[in-house]
């Protein structure tokens, strides 16, 4: 009889607590919030493959290439420090390439010299293994070489001294190796196979530039719902960014270099000088929006008073990011990106003139300062983004007063 009772005791249990579950939604939101991170991260993964196609083909290329020219033209039987040369180069930070370059074959130099010159006059051995490792990384840190000189020049020497009894001449191959996988690299990457730098850019601006919209657009709603928890997750959002500023910092640098070495992409360094000109504005742009985000959230928590016209100046900002986003990815004159930011500074200003709290003016100043930063972006100089900006927030202001024309105070900058 007890075996028989238990199940529908368990199950009268379960009916009556079920019309009073406190973590049934709460557990509902985290699974949801784990599906959404989980399609967001397939997209970040599948967009960082598609960035990192283009290097993969390049290093394949050159690896295979380099292993060719030391093979078969230079005649050395195991040139596996060639290829290896190659994708160390190529896997430097773009833009560093002929750097990284320049920086293996003198790191290689310094530690055949050591290690040759160690090993005449010691012979070999752990502990003179450890010294040539020594004097390596002493003698680079001295004249005042990068820490990638020290580390090949280090590596270099390990070699030189563990391979030296069983390989005959082995310092001349290395050298030569790490000067034919450098510039294969560099050839592969100037000539046979140059990737678009403007495509470059563009994919890499592309998360930067949607980051900044969507959290614009998560603070506008925040504002209009006196949301102070969606506010603040837009802000954590904002303040992690540094991952997309280092790609698109990382890509208009590795354009540049090949502006600069491959001569098919030439005629794209007018091109590529604004957007070079853009990624120091984008960057005050998310800083400055990220101050905005911050008030926003205060604001909420103070119960200020919210005009309905301020969310609309924060969600005109995000329409003149995602224009300028647009308008530099078929290379056009970003004009209506400069309007809506104007606009967005209009409406600041209206919200301004209908009353706002010391938290709201910080808001307003940051919308302003935002769009002077995203017309900076798009290619005019400061003083005229400045100019432009003074005259949307007190024009849309006289627009709106019924008495003498009379703008308010400009609220404070910051």
């Amino acid at each position: 009889m007890a075996r028989d009772r238990r199940p529908s005791l368990v199950r009268r249990v379960i009916l009556r607590d079920r019309g009073t579950d406190v973590e049934g939604p709460r557990i509902g939101e985290a699974v949801a919030h784990l599906r959404q991170r989980g399609k967001l991260t397939l997209h970040d993964r599948l967009h960082r493959l598609k960035m990192a196609m283009g290097l993969a083909v390049q290093a394949g290329l050159a690896a295979g290439l380099a292993w060719l020219a030391a093979h078969e033209l230079l005649g050395n039987p195991q040139p596996v420090f060639a290829p290896i040369s190659a994708v160390g180069t190529l896997a430097a930070s773009v833009g560093q390439r002929f750097r990284r370059t320049v920086e293996l074959i003198a790191g290689v130099g310094i530690g055949v010299a050591v290690g040759d010159f160690l090993i005449y006059l010691l012979g070999t051995g752990p502990w003179q293994l450890g010294l040539v490792v020594t004097l390596a990384i002493l003698l680079t840190i001295f004249a005042g070489a990068s820490v990638a000189i020290v580390i090949q020049a280090a590596a270099t020497a390990v070699l030189i001294v563990t391979l030296s009894p069983s390989t005959e001449n082995l310092e001349i191959p290395r050298f030569i190796d790490a000067f034919v996988g450098g510039g294969i690299a560099l050839l592969v990457t100037a000539v046979l196979l140059p990737l678009n730098p403007l495509r470059v850019i563009n994919r890499a601006a592309r998360p930067a530039l949607d980051l900044l919209a969507a959290q614009l657009d998560n603070t506008a709603d925040a504002l209009r719902e006196r949301d102070r928890d969606k506010a603040q997750l837009a802000l954590d959002r904002l303040r992690d960014n540094q991952e997309e500023l280092a790609a698109f910092t990382e890509a208009i640098e590795g354009a540049k270099e090949t502006a600069i070495l491959s001569p098919a992409r030439w005629h794209r360094r007018d091109e590529l000088t604004h957007y070079a000109e853009a990624a120091e504005p984008i960057d005050r742009a998310m800083r400055n929006a990220g101050t905005l985000t911050r008030r926003a959230v205060t604001l909420i928590e103070d119960g200020e008073p919210i005009p309905e016209t301020m969310p609309d100046a924060v969600a005109h900002l995000a329409e003149s990011v995602r224009l300028l986003k647009h308008e530099f990815a078929v290379a056009e004159e970003p004009e209506k990106a400069r309007e809506r930011a104007l606009r967005a500074v209009g409406e600041a200003g209206r919200a301004y003139a209908e009353g706002v709290g010391f938290s709201g003016s910080v808001v307003i100043a940051q919308v302003r300062t935002t769009a002077s930063d995203l017309m900076v972006a798009s290619g005019i100089s400061q003083e005229e983004a400045n100019r432009g900006v003074r005259q949307s927030f007190g024009d849309q202001d006289r627009a709106h007063d019924h008495g003498p024309p009379k703008p308010p105070t400009a609220p404070p900058l910051g």
